[in-house]
């Protein structure tokens, strides 16, 4: 399903050069669960978000569904992100004036789906996430993991293949964390493909397959 060659992504600090991801290669069949662990500054995040079309390498190819997206338009690859790939952030990322039905109806709206058939997806979506009677409130009047769930369902309401979850219970206390873990790994036990970053070792060690980084490479690939 995924497959990176030779990804390389420099950043430029001044006159110095970093090398975020150097050369990384990697494949990640369709319904794994993989943690991709490693200390600040180790490239997890970079290699999250090439992965998920949100940066573009400086060299290599990354194929996705057998297809070259690292040659397609910023259109084309916006399309593939819509459909393909949902993402869950530490910080949540909603928008502050939406409710959470808003925010969660948000893709459908990008997507050009007609009213009545957003207005079922998205009530069926917050009871799917116990959240139909925080439907009408703000994030703001959201706790932190009603606010996950939120994000969560917004990520997956147009039923995506993989779930990218950058340190998906950093901002959450262990019992929430917790629940928050469960709504992923029952996502994956549907078929989602599930990639998880996380400095957390407990979470980490809950995926199928391990992988360690360090200094933009990979050092370890373990199941």
């Amino acid at each position: 399903m995924i497959r990176l060659d030779a990804i390389t992504r420099v950043f430029r600090m001044g006159d110095q050069e970093v090398r975020a991801l150097d050369r990384i290669s990697l494949d990640i069949a369709a319904g794994e669960y993989v943690s991709i662990m490693g200390p600040s500054g180790s490239g997890k995040s970079t290699l999250l978000n090439v992965i998920g079309l949100l940066d573009r390498p400086d060299g290599g190819h990354y194929t996705l569904d057998g297809i070259d997206v690292t040659t397609l338009s910023e259109p084309e690859q916006a399309q593939v992100r819509r459909t393909r790939i949902g993402f869950v952030f530490q910080s949540f990322h909603l928008v502050p004036r939406l409710t959470a039905a808003g925010n969660i109806e948000l893709p459908l709206m990008l997507e050009g789906m007609a009213a009545a058939e957003r207005r079922e997806r998205v009530e069926a979506t917050l009871k799917a996430f116990d959240l139909t009677d925080r439907a009408h409130h703000r994030p703001a009047e959201l706790s932190g993991g009603q606010r996950q769930r939120v994000a969560i369902a917004r990520a997956t309401i147009l039923h995506p293949a993989v779930i990218l979850a950058d340190e998906p219970t950093g901002n959450l206390d262990h019992r929430i964390g917790g629940e928050v873990v469960a709504l992923l790994e029952n996502l994956h036990q549907r078929g989602t493909t599930l990639i998880v970053v996380t400095h957390d070792r407990e979470l980490g060690a809950r995926a199928r397959r391990h992988i360690g980084m360090r200094d933009g490479a990979i050092v370890a690939d373990e199941t």
